[in-house]
């Protein structure tokens, strides 16, 4: 039986994962996708500003070092696998089961889920499936793809923007087409548009898709004017889809053991990363609670705060809290290796 069972793969899951194996905690990691690092793996080449005491860096080499983390203890890692139920059915005694029917036994669960299930949202018109491993693009994997292409981005949320805002000057062109009279994502990047080499269509929206004559690649697109219903045809040789994301909570509102939630998204926190239900414990996006602020920040703090709860409520008599890791004996032989390189 695992000490604890973390459902997500995500920086608030795998951070658990690391904090729990500092407290001694035999760990398992559940996640959907088929690799870790949850909804960072969205948005890979972002720049990433926000984490406290780390330089700004490309988000791909957070994820790595993330991940590099959150594995150092050795956790059982089950990925490709859609967690259906949570089932309290004693003290100290969960299951959690997975829709391929495993059921994996627990003394406690942390859910660090994030939003959910988070898939993007598909454009729904006549053959656009079949373009979709050629160049129909619903996330931004790798700027370099893009190189000196002609890109059309369709969509004006914050992520149109940055990836509008990231792929100026590496591609050839990029056009933005959105269906309102204004772009809608945050105030400072509207200003950078502006000033940049970014050619904006509003009221437009994608009408058509014409492949090659291999008809797996876009090569022509037909826009259309919302209002006027006046179409016109582009050449592209990239399109990116940014329409938002459709968001999947089922796990929460189908499982035998309910857990209070403060509104449709969100499981309630009692003040920390505690729930309703007596060990069980939430991090990351989840969970809400008043000392929340959604940033990668603090979904590293509410991961330590869950893995140190689920501690006590395994072994009521353990220390509040782990030793500083740079004291901490488990790291002894793996910082003689780090402080080598520094030598």
């Amino acid at each position: 039986m695992d000490d604890v069972i973390i459902i997500g793969g995500g920086p608030a899951g795998l951070y658990a994962s690391f904090y729990a194996g500092l407290r001694g905690m035999k760990a398992r990691i559940i996640d959907i996708q088929d690799k870790l690092g949850g909804k960072m793996q969205i948005y890979p080449e972002k720049i990433i500003w926000d984490i406290g005491g780390l330089a700004p860096k490309p988000c791909y080499e957070v994820i790595e070092d993330t991940i590099a983390q959150g594995l150092h203890f050795k956790p059982e890692v089950n990925l490709n696998e859609r967690v259906v139920d949570i089932r309290k059915i004693g003290d100290q005694q969960f299951e959690v089961e997975s829709e391929q029917g495993h059921v994996y036994k627990g003394k406690s669960v942390i859910v660090a889920i994030g939003s959910g299930i988070i898939n993007p949202k598909q454009l729904e018109i006549k053959d656009a499936e079949r373009y979709k491993l050629t160049n129909l693009n619903y996330v931004v994997q790798s700027l370099k793809k893009f190189k000196d292409k002609d890109v059309l981005i369709s969509g004006a949320g914050n992520s149109a923007l940055d990836w509008a805002n990231d792929l100026n000057g590496i591609a050839n062109s990029v056009t933005l087409i959105y269906r309102r009279d204004e772009i809608k994502g945050y105030e400072a990047m509207k200003d950078i548009l502006r000033n940049l080499n970014v050619k904006q269509m509003p009221n437009t929206h994608i009408y058509q898709l014409i492949g090659d004559t291999t008809q797996t690649k876009i090569d022509q697109v037909v826009l259309e004017h919302i209002d006027t219903k006046d179409k016109e045809m582009y050449h592209f040789d990239e399109v990116i889809i940014s329409h938002g994301f459709d968001i999947e909570n089922a796990l929460l509102e189908q499982s035998t053991t309910r857990v209070d939630m403060m509104n449709e998204y969100n499981i309630k926190g009692f003040g920390n990363t505690s729930t309703s239900v007596e060990g069980l414990f939430a991090c990351g996006d989840i969970i809400y609670h008043e000392a929340k602020t959604h940033l990668i920040t603090s979904a590293f703090s509410d991961a330590a705060n869950a893995a140190n709860l689920a501690k006590r409520y395994v072994e009521p008599e353990a220390n509040a809290e782990g030793y500083v890791s740079s004291h901490n004996e488990v790291f002894k032989a793996s910082n003689e290796v780090i402080m080598k390189k520094y030598l």
